[in-house]
């Protein structure tokens, strides 16, 4: 059946101060019931609100979900929900939490990007709530220019991330894109 949509406004697109865009999320709970609930929960407390694209592949995901305020980030860092079977494939466009091993989904999110898809990731228990239905173009402009975060890359620490929020962010890489408002319609 169909979900909700949630519309997001993005800033700094191609890490423009300035450039902004819109993209729509359809949610879908008969792919994934318990994501879709915690997606929509997380939407109506404004959790996304100021969430940078910190994890920004090319051709393979764009990730967010890490709250801008430590404070709100440690109340759902904990909180995670069971897993949902995977009932569709990781396409492009395809929106589904991240991971750190089985029922451990909390607030990370990342938008699968890769032409072909990332059906790799159906076989590791990734699990699709929803698919991006407008502005595709929009998330090919998340800012990609920090590369893979710590300790790998370059980019953005998702430890010092929860600890210091978007302080640390905005100071050492200020030309993230971020959610400036996301609604459910």
């Amino acid at each position: 059946g169909a979900g909700k949509v949630v519309e997001m406004t993005i800033e700094n697109l191609d890490g423009v101060e300035g450039n902004s865009g819109v993209i729509q999320i359809e949610l879908k709970p008969d792919w994934a019931p318990r994501g879709v609930e915690r997606f929509e929960d997380l939407t109506s407390q404004s959790f996304w609100d100021g969430c940078r694209f910190f994890r920004v592949l090319p051709g393979f995901i764009a990730q967010f979900g890490i709250n801008g305020d430590p404070n709100i980030q440690s109340r759902w860092r904990g909180a995670n929900i069971p897993d949902d079977p995977v009932t569709v494939s990781n396409t492009r466009g395809t929106v589904v939490f991240a991971t750190a091993g089985r029922n451990t989904r909390t607030s990370q999110i990342f938008i699968n990007t890769r032409e072909q898809g990332n059906g790799f990731l159906d076989r590791q228990g990734f699990s699709p709530i929803g698919k991006v239905i407008q502005g595709m173009d929009i998330v090919d402009r998340l800012y990609a220019g920090y590369g893979e975060g710590a300790p790998s890359g370059k980019g953005p620490n998702q430890a010092l991330i929860q600890l210091k929020g978007n302080d640390y962010l905005t100071s050492s890489y200020p030309k993230l894109s971020y959610i400036s408002k996301a609604t459910l319609k």
